[in-house]
């Protein structure tokens, strides 16, 4: 049975926990925040409000990390020189320099380190990457993507609204968008970026550049209560894909429309877009790492530090 803590009883962790208590041969057994009301409710795990003091008392195989940006690369170091592998929600950083610290550490402590970049294991946003991979309906065009919501108001210690401990919009959201896109088309040639920015809102809009089409990206923290939306548009020579309001549609050229929305049965049609959580795919897939001995290899080091580069307008040095 594998042994898994998780740091930082937050937002995000609401995914996490649920997919753990999921997954077989794994188990959630201690929790760490420093807020105890985060913990109350999960009186039947081991408790911390001190991470040092879990890493002492616990014998994990994982650690999980679900604590603010700015901490995740000096925690997932502590638990890996303890030779625990770590799994860290995104981003890893906000300096492109610390994903070879992370890697370098991982490989000296022979532990699996992974950042949790969701889309990849997003069954509407793996089908995007199989049509562009195998050419089913000729080259990619051109693409939309958005991810859109209001401020948050939330946010321990307030930390997500200040840009030096989470980075706004572009790391928060917009990150997931980009991150795709290195991942299924590779670092784009160079982006035209637009950027309102205001202590009470922050809206990103990038047109990232490619040989032969163009991805437009949105991404918004409004300062109204505007509600979260994601979605996607790809255009190929022969068909449309999209991706809107929970609906898969792919508009063919023949006229043909395929409706691949996961419905009540499961059933999505004949190119098989699985009825799944993505969140419980990314940790599984981790998990089943540590068990046969593997270097999870789906979350690369230079793709993860090209991503880091681009948002931070450093294009010299961003290779895939």
């Amino acid at each position: 049975m594998i042994r898994v803590g998780l740091v930082g009883v937050g937002g995000i962790s609401g995914a996490h926990i649920p997919a753990w208590d999921g997954i077989e041969d794994a188990a959630l057994v201690a929790l760490c925040d420093s807020r105890k009301e985060r913990l109350e409710k999960y009186s039947d795990r081991h408790l911390y409000t001190d991470f040092e003091e879990m890493l002492e008392k616990e014998r994990l195989d994982i650690l999980d990390i679900c604590l603010p940006t700015y901490l995740h690369t000096d925690c997932a170091v502590k638990a890996m020189e303890r030779g625990i592998h770590v799994v860290t929600e995104k981003p890893l950083s906000l300096h492109s320099e610390d994903v070879e610290r992370v890697y370098a550490c991982a490989r000296q402590n022979h532990v699996n380190f992974m950042v949790a970049q969701v889309l990849r294991f997003w069954p509407e946003y793996e089908l995007v990457k199989k049509l562009y991979d195998s050419g089913r309906y000729g080259k990619l065009l051109s693409g939309s993507m958005s991810r859109l919501g209001n401020i948050p108001q939330w946010s321990w210690n307030n930390w997500m609204r200040d840009e030096s401990r989470s980075g706004l919009v572009p790391y928060d959201l917009h990150i997931h968008d980009l991150d795709f896109m290195v991942y299924a088309f590779g670092a784009p040639r160079r982006a035209v970026t637009h950027r309102s920015k205001r202590p009470e809102q922050d809206y990103l809009h990038v047109v990232y550049e490619y040989d032969g089409f163009f991805i437009a990206a949105e991404a918004s923290w409004y300062a109204s209560p505007y509600p979260f939306t994601a979605g996607f548009l790809f255009q190929f020579e022969h068909a449309v894909v999209s991706w809107k309001g929970g609906r898969f549609m792919i508009y063919e050229e023949s006229g043909k429309v395929r409706d691949l929305s996961v419905h009540s049965d499961g059933d999505t049609g004949d190119i098989n877009l699985p009825k799944s959580d993505a969140y419980a795919n990314e940790l599984r897939y981790f998990a089943d790492c540590v068990k046969e001995g593997r270097f999870p290899e789906k979350v690369k080091p230079e793709e993860l530090a090209c991503v880091i580069r681009i948002l931070n307008d450093e294009w010299n040095d961003c290779t895939v």
